[in-house]
């Protein structure tokens, strides 16, 4: 047990805690802060530890097993229960979150299955990215709820990004923001959510993305090297893999 593999056992601790806080009055009631406030502040701080674990694992060089089991683990299990819990609040609709860790399913089988045959499939940029926006995402989405709820009247229907003008809320928002009129607490949680919902999109595509420049990875790494063993294996001859 080192510094890395703590803050990464803290980010999994973290996971159950921002559960409650964004599905239970609990923050209301028992310290008298709005769940989004206190709810946002465990995110980014376990998003945080995502940061520091791995820098001071470098740093420190204190990289070990056990961190390199448990750090996805924790990433995914972060993410995906706070997503999850945005759609039980319907901030965020429930086929974009069945894209988002339907990926990291993929993704993480692809990279045991090549890890398996000693074959080690390093993140790209694309998912380094993704994890960014993921990161923004879920805290603008969060930030933005009143009482854990969306704060327009849009679920289910045109989504707000893309057909803001059919949402009242956020005509007004924009009226009293770029008006004489002051902009209120309550617009700028419409505009944070607008942005919240428009960001997600560009994570299910960079999730897409990802995915595929993992599947090509995968093939050209561990595909390949089978390749040459099944030619000596049978005595045919293989055509070689041609590299970027």
């Amino acid at each position: 047990m080192n510094l890395p593999n703590g803050l990464t056992l803290l980010r999994i601790f973290i996971v159950p805690i921002l559960v409650v806080v964004l599905l239970t009055p609990f923050s209301e009631n028992w310290f008298g802060v709005p769940r989004h406030i206190l709810g946002v502040a465990l995110f980014l701080g376990a998003a945080l530890t995502d940061f520091l674990d791995g820098h001071f694992a470098r740093s420190r060089n204190q990289v070990t097993r056990l961190g390199q089991l448990l750090d996805p683990i924790a990433d995914k299990l972060l993410i995906s229960a706070a997503l999850i819990s945005l759609v039980e609040n319907q901030l965020a609709p429930a086929w974009a979150v069945v894209i988002i860790i339907g990926r990291e399913f993929a993704v993480t089988g692809l990279r045991s299955i090549a890890a398996a045959d000693g074959v080690v499939i390093s993140a790209s940029k694309m998912g380094k990215f993704k994890m960014l926006m993921q990161v923004l995402t879920v805290a603008l989405l969060i930030v933005s709820s009143v009482a854990g709820k969306p704060p327009v009247q849009n679920f289910g229907r045109p989504f707000p990004a893309i057909e803001f003008w059919s949402v009242p809320e956020l005509r007004a928002a924009f009226q009293h923001l770029f008006g004489a009129e002051p902009t209120t607490a309550s617009d700028w949680q419409v505009l944070l959510y607008t942005a919240g919902r428009a960001m997600l999109w560009l994570v299910v595509i960079s999730s897409c993305l990802s995915m595929y420049g993992y599947f090509k990875s995968f093939y050209r790494s561990v595909v390949s090297s089978v390749r040459p063993d099944y030619a000596r294996q049978s005595g045919k001859p293989v055509a070689p893999v041609v590299r970027d």
